[in-house]
């Protein structure tokens, strides 16, 4: 029987290497910091790729337990490829006795929630009568349960919705916010979570704001406040914002933050369409994209060439998809991100709110979620963002050599080919092909001999193997440095295109000048560094299967260059 399962394993091997071979290795907790980059404890990248779930507001209770019951929606966060929560409490839950000291009940009751309690009683009851810390360590509990990492993020003081200048929470000094108490706080959140696995991070402070924010106070109080939650809680890692909403870190580029400890240190920053206004609708999206992506790469990108991780702990956009603004925001938004391979948490998982600024049972449309918390509110936006939910490079990801893969943002997917006969077309960046982007500007395949090329406007691009023409040139141009545009042999400049059909086929460059009313979407492309192996074991470019092609046409393909 031994010598049987031992032959059978050995067989397996043998006929699934790579499944083996890809199969997603466990992280070993707690993370730390390996120069821009969040690291396990074995050194390997960890991609924290979160959604925001809020338990700031008046109930001090995690949105959504009235309507589900909390591992369910902790399983539906892994179904959707979350790998991490970032998890909002106000200050007072763990500073104000009397409000400390409330039942989830009683906090719902002395608020008229009673059809919450309800729901609550039905989906939850467990957490029906506990305080409302340990409700929320309650869902901590279950997310770990379910391998999901947590973020424990301080988003005011006062529970309520946030944030205005002069909501009295914006900075230190202010009403709400007395600095020592909240240092009180985050020693005791914590103390609190010293030694639950799953709780990985703690963010300090959220959008620090309003008219006495200052840059002298923001190291002595963020730097005391950085030491408190490592001294309390030396696991986690430490996640400081910046000023303006949690826009602006710039101040860091001249005066690196001290502390007594390393390898803990990560900076957040937040950015929406709604940071810049309708700047997306009422001004040409190239010209935006690449005027908003320079301010940021300015006020926070700089920290990665800096050596420091960059969390973008707030980004989103409005889930009906009717939004242009946001629409346009978001291709320029995760261009940036792919780019850069930058950590992020999404706003927001919340379906509805108990009670939102007076509403009760509003429905957040920038949630993944809907109204009732059992389904995605846009599946495909759910689709979009998964790429971008796996790392493409980092320590231990050393998969394969450093290549391109080639981004299309407004899809999420990447240029693949399966095989000879197949055009270049999107789909899964688990599956792109992999590119070399040389001096020359020309895109080969690597390991081949076949380069990108453009044949006409309006027709399919192509592989070819005379790559000296200028149809075989690609740079990166527009403001936006999203468009991969050639020059055809005529002299007529083009630019890469998607049709509908998901097929890449070159066309005449759209929205390069001061046009507002048109959407570049389909020609945006970013040139991603990765080192990560294609899903299937098999390139297009092996040979197997050379002689079941037509021969008269894969012969004079070749001979024109092109296949």
């Amino acid at each position: 029987m031994g010598s049987f399962i031992s032959s059978s394993i050995l067989l397996l091997f043998l006929l699934f290497p790579t499944i083996i071979q890809h199969a997603k290795p466990a992280m070993s907790l707690p993370l730390s910091t390996n120069s821009r980059w969040i690291v396990d404890e074995e050194g390997r990248r960890v991609k924290l790729a979160c959604v925001n779930w809020v338990s700031h507001l008046e109930p001090v209770v995690a949105e959504g337990l009235s309507k589900q019951p909390m591992d369910m929606i902790a399983k539906r966060i892994v179904t959707m490829g979350f790998n991490c929560v970032r998890f909002t409490w106000p200050l007072f839950l763990i500073t104000n006795d009397s409000l400390a000291s409330l039942t989830v009940r009683q906090s719902f009751q002395r608020l008229g929630l009673l059809e919450s309690i309800a729901g609550i009683q039905s989906n939850n009851p467990s957490i029906i009568d506990v305080s409302l810390i340990k409700a929320y360590q309650a869902v901590v509990s279950s997310l770990g349960k379910n391998d999901v990492m947590v973020i424990l993020d301080n988003h005011l003081s006062k529970p309520g919705w946030c944030c205005s200048n002069f909501d009295g929470n914006g900075f230190f000094g202010d009403q709400y916010f007395n600095p020592d108490l909240w240092i009180t706080g985050l020693t005791r959140m914590a103390t609190l979570f010293n030694g639950v696995t799953n709780v990985v991070g703690m963010s300090l402070r959220n959008e620090l704001r309003g008219p006495k924010q200052n840059v002298n106070d923001w190291y002595r109080y963020m730097q005391k406040g950085a030491e408190a939650v490592h001294s309390a809680n030396p696991d986690v890692l430490v996640i400081l914002s910046g000023l303006s909403y949690d826009s602006d870190l710039s101040f860091i580029q001249n005066r690196p933050v001290q502390l007594s400890f390393s390898g803990k240190l990560v900076f957040e920053v937040h950015w929406y369409g709604f940071s810049d206004g309708q700047a997306w609708v009422t001004g040409n999206p190239n010209q935006v994209c690449g005027r908003v992506a320079k301010d940021m790469m300015r006020r926070s990108g700089f920290l990665v060439d800096q050596g420091y991780p960059l969390f973008v702990s707030e980004y989103g956009v409005d889930q009906r998809g009717t939004n242009v603004n946001d629409n346009r925001y978001l291709n320029c938004f995760l261009g940036v991100v792919a780019e850069l391979d930058l950590d992020w948490a999404l706003w927001t998982l919340v379906g509805s709110y108990y009670l939102r600024e007076g509403v009760i049972g509003l429905n957040e449309y920038y949630g993944v979620l809907n109204y009732n918390w059992c389904e995605t509110r846009n599946s495909s936006f759910i689709e979009r963002i998964s790429a971008l939910q796996s790392p493409f490079r980092g320590p231990g990801l050393s998969e394969t050599k450093l290549h391109k893969v080639i981004f299309h943002p407004s899809t999420g997917l990447c240029v693949i080919r399966k095989s000879f006969l197949d055009p270049l077309r999107l789909g899964p960046c688990a599956d792109s092909e992999s590119w070399s982007y040389s001096s020359d500007k020309t895109l080969v395949v690597k390991g081949t001999y076949f380069c990108l090329q453009a044949d006409e406007s309006g027709t399919l691009a192509k592989l070819g193997i005379f790559c000296s023409d200028s149809n075989s040139k690609w740079e990166m141009i527009a403001d936006s440095k999203m468009h991969l545009s050639s020059k055809l042999r005529n002299g007529k400049s083009i630019c890469l295109d998607v049709d509908s059909s998901n097929a890449i086929v070159t066309n005449s460059c759209k929205c390069i000048s001061k046009d507002n009313t048109c959407d570049p979407a389909s020609q945006w492309f970013k040139l991603v560094d990765s080192t990560r192996s294609r899903s299937e074991e098999q390139s297009f470019l092996h040979f197997d299967s050379i002689f079941d092609l037509p021969g008269k046409g894969f012969l004079s393909n070749l001979m024109v260059g092109s296949i």
